[in-house]
């Protein structure tokens, strides 16, 4: 089986969908840096009071809503994304600037645990 190669193909393998709502299109850009991870997604013409950020069980839930009112539509967003890595769930940090919301997921330190096991 060919690996894949589209950026946000290593979230296929968890059988998490990414977007219930939308056009399909991708409106998120993910990149680890050395202390965590950076997320940032298009959301243009949203109210920050009407976005909405939840983190359970390693997975980060993103949703949102605009209506339009001129146009008479309403439009849902929901995104959800798995981490590989251990996140520091209460140092977590958003900014939604000019359409952008922006995400940092600090990883967070693992100090092993358990004894030393000799190799004969």
């Amino acid at each position: 089986m060919p690996l894949p190669t589209t950026p946000d193909s290593w979230f296929e393998q968890f059988d998490i969908p990414n977007q219930l709502f939308g056009a399909g299109r991708s409106d998120y850009e993910l990149y680890e840096e050395e202390d965590g991870f950076v997320l940032t997604v298009e959301l243009p013409g949203v109210d920050p009071d009407d976005i909405s950020l939840a983190w359970d069980s390693g997975v980060l839930n993103i949703g949102a809503e605009n209506t339009d009112e001129e146009r008479e539509q309403r439009r849902t967003y929901h995104r959800r994304f798995q981490f590989p890595k251990q996140v520091a769930a209460d140092d977590i940090t958003a900014e939604y600037t000019n359409g952008v919301l922006e995400v940092f997921l600090p990883i967070e330190e693992v100090t092993v645990s358990g004894r030393e096991i000799p190799v004969q």
